[in-house]
């Protein structure tokens, strides 16, 4: 074998392997897609502190245990609340001497395959996706499995992005981080937008 016979066999192996990598990150790429990304179970009082860690209702609140080495007398360290782009009491009607909640009680599709289709927000985390275990299913292309989740947080409603492909945007701006959402502002996910309304 002489030695250009040698080359051709290397870089025949070399996009062979090129190749098979592609495929593999395409299959991984739809795998992630279709059935959404591992979830890493939380310790037990980081998953308490915070109710974006799951799908289920908010824990109830409950005293954090200091850890076994801090010193004595001191306080435990708290996880920061979610960010919010809203000022303080947002959503709370102005001039009440108790400060009455005007928390959304609906949820509006104002544009997309299923405009005009309202639902009944309680007190519990919706889960927003292709899925059908979803409590909003939003089946198009621009739409993953499990995209984000809308949940209660202080009696304000929280939107949060669930790593989705191509991103959900409230108001225009693209969702990194859970995120206060003021009444009557657009939620785009896919093609369809909706607002929450009282």
């Amino acid at each position: 074998m002489n030695p250009s016979e040698l080359t051709l066999l290397v870089l025949r192996f070399g996009f062979l392997l090129l190749l098979w990598l592609f495929v593999f990150g395409v299959v991984y790429a739809l795998r992630t897609d279709l059935f959404g990304q591992r979830v890493r179970k939380l310790p037990e009082a980081q998953a308490a502190a915070s109710p974006f860690a799951a799908a289920s209702a908010p824990a109830a609140s409950a005293p954090v245990a200091p850890r076994p080495n801090a010193a004595p007398g001191t306080m435990p360290t708290m996880q920061p609340p979610p960010a919010s782009n809203l000022p303080s009491g947002a959503n709370r009607a102005a001039g009440s001497s108790k400060a009455t909640v005007l928390t959304a009680n609906r949820l509006v599709i104002t544009s997309g395959p299923r405009q005009g289709t309202e639902l009944a927000l309680g007190r519990d985390p919706i889960t927003i996706g292709r899925s059908s275990e979803s409590g909003l299913v939003i089946r198009d292309d621009y739409t993953s499995t499990h995209h984000a989740r809308l949940l209660l947080w202080n009696d304000e409603w929280m939107i949060q992005d669930l790593d989705s492909t191509n991103g959900t945007f409230l108001d225009g701006k693209r969702v990194t981080i859970p995120t206060q959402v003021p009444l009557d502002t657009p939620i785009k996910i896919g093609t369809t937008t909706f607002e929450l309304r009282r």
